[in-house]
Order: C-alpha cells, then sequence, then structure tokens
C-alpha cells in the first residue's frame, strides 16, 4: 500500500477509455487496462484516491471516428464546432455516470468537497468532473446547467486553441503566453456563471491576457490543474512569475504536470526525464505560492510520463523523491491531497438539501 494519498489534478482517462473503445461498464477499468495510465488496480499501487477527470474533445477530421483518431500536434489549434464537443462530452459524461451507477459503487462523483474524503473512506474512486476547453457550451450558457446538474464543478475556458471565450495558448511552442487576444464578452458571462454556481475555473490552458482578465473579474481563487514554472521551462503553457504571484494572493493552487515537455528546459518529449527535475519545479512552486499553493496534476492519459512514473502505479517514485528531498511528510501530504481538498472545500458550493 502506497504511502501517501493522491488527489490528482488533471487526466485524460474518460477520454482514452472512449478511444480505446472500452466497454459502456468500464470493467477495463477495474480489471486493468494496458493502455490507460490510470485503472482501478494501477490507482490502488499507486495511492491515487481520485481527481479531476478531465472531457477533452479533439478536433476530428470529418470522416474519422474517435477511435480511429491518432492525435496531432501539427492539427492541435484547429478550433471545433459546438455540436461535436457536445457529442463528445455527452459520452463521456455518460460513461463515467454509467460508472458510478454500475460498478458495484466503486465510483462516486465529486459534487463536494466532502465527497472525496466520503469516497476514500469506502475505497472508491472519486472522480471530479472537468471540462478542459468549453466547446461543448453554447453562447446562451445552457449546456452549463445542464452539464452542472449532471455532476460537472470545474472548466478550463480554453484548450490550446481559440474558441468563443477566450484564445488558448498553442501546444508545444516555447516563449511567453502573451499570445491572443483576451476573454470575449461570453467568456466574461462564463466566468461570473461558473462563481455563481462554484464551479472552478482552470487557468492551465489561456493565454496571458485571458489569465489576468480573470483575475480581474473572478471572486474565486485562481488555479492552474495541470502547469509547471515557466522560468525553468520556458513553454508557453507554463506559468510566469507574475501568474504564480497572483495565484499566490488569491490563494489559489497549482498542480504540476508531469508532462516531460513542460518540465524540461530543452522542451523534449523525452521520457528520460529525472525526477529531480520534477522536484525542482515543486520546489519552485513551493517558494512562489507557499505549502498550501502546490499540489499534482499529472496529465496522465494525456502526456508523455518520465519513465520512473509512467503511470500511476508509480506515484510512490515520485513522492519518495520528495522525501530525499527534504520537504517532509506534512508537505508532502499537502501537496498530494489537502491542498486540493482544501481548494474545493472553498470554491465548490455545498449540496442543497
Amino acid at each position: 500500500m502506497a504511502k501517501y494519498k493522491v488527489f490528482d489534478g488533471h487526466n485524460d482517462t474518460l477520454l482514452k477509455l472512449e478511444m480505446n473503445n472500452c466497454s459502456s461498464q468500464s470493467q477495463e477499468f477495474f480489471d486493468g487496462n494496458n493502455q490507460c495510465h490510470i485503472d482501478y488496480p494501477k490507482a490502488q499501487k499507486g495511492g491515487l484516491v481520485g481527481g479531476f477527470f478531465a472531457m477533452w474533445v479533439p478536433t476530428i477530421p470529418n470522416g474519422v471516428s474517435l477511435t480511429d483518431f491518432v492525435f496531432s500536434y501539427e492539427s492541435a489549434g484547429d478550433e471545433l464546432a459546438q455540436p461535436a464537443a457536445m457529442e463528445i462530452t455527452n459520452k463521456m459524461m455518460a460513461r463515467a455516470v454509467r460508472m458510478e451507477k454500475d460498478t458495484k459503487h466503486r465510483i462516486k462523483i465529486v459534487r463536494q468537497a466532502s465527497d472525496i474524503k466520503s469516497a476514500d473512506k469506502n475505497d472508491q474512486t472519486a472522480i471530479l468532473l472537468h471540462i478542459e476547453g468549453a466547446e461543448a457550451i453554447g453562447p446562451n450558457l445552457n449546456e452549463l446547467e445542464v452539464l452542472y446538474a449532471a455532476g460537472l464543478r470545474s472548466i478550463g475556458p480554453v484548450w490550446s486553441r481559440k474558441n468563443i471565450f477566450a484564445d488558448g495558448v498553442p501546444i508545444g511552442q516555447s516563449g511567453s503566453p502573451n499570445t491572443g487576444e483576451g476573454l470575449t464578452d461570453i467568456g466574461k458571462a462564463l466566468v461570473r456563471a461558473c462563481n455563481d454556481m462554484g464551479v472552478m475555473l482552470d487557468m492551465s490552458h489561456i493565454n496571458e491576457k485571458g489569465f489576468w482578465d480573470v483575475v480581474g473579474l473572478s471572486d474565486a481563487p485562481i488555479v492552474a490543474t495541470h502547469s509547471n514554472v515557466h522560468a525553468i521551462c520556458p513553454s508557453a503553457r507554463n506559468l510566469t512569475d507574475k501568474q504564480l504571484t497572483a495565484i499566490a494572493e488569491s490563494n489559489g493552487v497549482v498542480g504540476l504536470n508531469y508532462h516531460c515537455a513542460f518540465l524540461r528546459p530543452d522542451l523534449s518529449r523525452d521520457p528520460n526525464t529525472p525526477l529531480t527535475l520534477m522536484i525542482e519545479h515543486l520546489a519552485y512552486l513551493v517558494d512562489k505560492l507557499g505549502e498550501d499553493g502546490v499540489a499534482l496534476g499529472s496529465d496522465f492519459d494525456g502526456a508523455i510520463m518520465p519513465a520512473e512514473i509512467t503511470n500511476a502505479a508509480g506515484l510512490p517514485n515520485l513522492t519518495k523523491a520528495m522525501e530525499e528531498a527534504q520537504f517532509g511528510e506534512t508537505l508532502i501530504q499537502k501537496i498530494c491531497f489537502d491542498n486540493w481538498h482544501n481548494l474545493l472545500e472553498r470554491t465548490l458550493k455545498p449540496a442543497v438539501t
């Protein structure tokens, strides 16, 4: 059994299960799926009690099915139509709902922060449903109400492409995140609606102008679920010192992304990336954000993992590296679990009874 419990800030496992054409009850998730970074056996071995399960919709060429789709960095920035995004988002949302209903109560969809500890106590996997890029939501925001009723509790307004809400930073690009325009009027309405409903907003893929628009508009903590330090790795996806200061001032949280290209100074997608580099990012984040502002946001099933981690079963290797870096048990448990739980307590609305 793993020494530390982990609640993770980001994974793409729901999409991976859809792309692999797994059964509707996702029995493969519980029996073990070698194609996924996260499944029940790996999670149990690594101490992963749950996390933000993203619903990201790729831009799929006409005539290509989701199961035949192959991701390409070259086409990653292509815009996506709302009906297509809603169709695939519905598939992932329905999969999560069926998993909670049909798998002997081993899944718990998180609707309030207390559900996380309740799921852990009952040996369930806690799934917090998150949209990564809000293309499924139309300009009148009606879909937001429906998705919230089904369990959605977190939204990244953009992925690394433009939509009706804002601009995303180009994926795989080095340099400043200061690319494109800020929030549109519809994007500002989305921020206000999410604040009112208690839906967490994720800044991980938004460009710098959009980031500052949210900082000026939102009354909730500023959060980046899976982003790293720009001063160490100059990817446009990473956060500048100025952005980190704003997150700290809002009592927000940043989750460390394990993707090799967002860790390495050379932006290489080389899995031979040492854990010491992850520790360097974590230490920098702790220095800028304090012990209560740093968490984990793996990007499992959506990125290239360092070889010493590989998948959820390898999480103890990361916590061991933290121990070797003299982080201390209290800080490690904050980074692994407590800081996400506490952030969600401050962000999500309590259940209506």
